[in-house]
């Protein structure tokens, strides 16, 4: 029996806003949210595509308005609250995330690409294959990006180095350090969507055996862990990096590299000066859009 069509339900959003509506359209119908930022506009859109075009209904909008609402009352702006449903073909679906997802070449030493893209990579340098799916996004974020450069930057020649993915929706990172001779790589999400999803990317680059996802909540982590990690990512939101604090910087071994992404610009000061404050340097930094992002060195 042929497929029939996708129906996308879209909620505009803001910076301050992304992940708490991303948040809302999960609960609301039981399946993560992607969203993806405009670049020439500045609009940010999260969405959600339903398979069953029933699973959208007059109680769904009504229960994903009071959501919204709610944001509101909590004091995050929800902007204008625009709701738009439409149907998709899955063709014209799957050729859109195409026209937006492109290579990512992080210098000479990585290159993240779509399997449908004919870009070849230069000599040596390693190959991360990524394909957009309906539950999560492209990878495009410019946090992600950061992360990436970070990570090639932090590889040294010890073969020995290894890396702890916190955070890790698509398992990018993870696959990525394992692509660049990490060893040994772990990473883990608070979604068990998102480990599943991350563990077939990781089949689909045959790092299966060389990364090991789990399903974990941070704020309940030892705080004596066996394992120190000699680079840390961490694309976290701030109150989370702030109130895990203890958590985070438990894995870091002496002279690790911490990266920490995914802060609105208005918060990232506070969370630099509390890893500061514990006896990290702030060795690189980056700000686009809303966006910044932090390395820091243990010493």
């Amino acid at each position: 029996m042929k497929a029939g069509p996708l129906l996308q339900v879209s909620v505009s959003a803001t910076a301050e806003t992304e992940e708490a509506v991303c948040a809302l359209l999960d609960d609301v119908f039981g399946q993560p949210a992607s969203s993806f930022h405009d670049v020439e506009s500045g609009r940010i859109t999260a969405s959600v595509y339903l398979d069953n075009p029933s699973a959208w209904s007059p109680l769904k909008r009504s229960t994903l308005v009071a959501g919204l609402g709610r944001l509101d009352d909590c004091g995050l702006w929800a902007g204008k609250r625009r709701i738009s449903v439409r149907k998709l073909r899955r063709e014209d679906w799957a050729e859109s995330w195409k026209r937006h997802f492109k290579p990512i070449s992080i210098g000479s030493e990585l290159l993240v690409k779509p399997s449908w893209s004919k870009r070849q990579p230069l000599h040596d340098q390693s190959v991360v294959v990524l394909d957009p799916g309906l539950s999560f996004g492209t990878g495009q974020h410019p946090t992600t990006r950061f992360c990436l450069e970070q990570l090639v930057a932090a590889r040294g020649t010890d073969q020995d180095q290894s890396f702890l993915d916190m955070g890790t929706g698509s398992g990018i990172l993870a696959i990525a350090a394992a692509k660049l001779g990490y060893r040994p790589v772990e990473a883990f999400d608070f979604d068990p969507d998102a480990t599943r999803i991350a563990k077939g990317n990781a089949a689909t680059n045959r790092v299966s055996r060389k990364v090991r996802f789990s399903t974990q909540d941070l704020s309940r982590l030892s705080l004596k862990p066996v394992q120190r990690y000699h680079v840390i990512c961490a694309n976290l939101i701030s109150d989370l990096l702030l109130k895990e604090r203890p958590r985070v910087l438990a894995r870091l071994a002496s002279g690790g590299t911490l990266v920490l992404a995914g802060i609105l610009r208005s918060q990232f000061e506070a969370v630099r000066r509390a890893y500061e404050s514990a006896g990290l340097k702030l060795k690189a930094r980056e700000k686009e859009n809303e966006w910044e992002s932090g390395a820091f060195v243990r010493g």
